[in-house]
């Protein structure tokens, strides 16, 4: 499973982190980032599509 951030999109609104806190997290200045080693699952896609801005694709 392949997971992409686009930072230049996001804003840093956690949803991500919320929905899918083993494989996301928000780095120092707030923005979504994968942890080092993620836990894929079924709400790495309910992540993306709480995302406010669609910065998350996963493939």
């Amino acid at each position: 499973m392949r997971i992409d951030i686009d930072k230049d999109v996001c804003i840093g609104a956690g949803q991500c982190a919320l929905a899918a806190p083993k494989v996301f997290t928000q780095d120092d200045d707030g923005l979504s980032e994968l942890l080092p080693e993620p836990e894929p699952g079924p709400m790495v896609g309910e992540a993306a599509r709480a995302c406010p801005v669609q910065a998350i694709t996963v493939g």
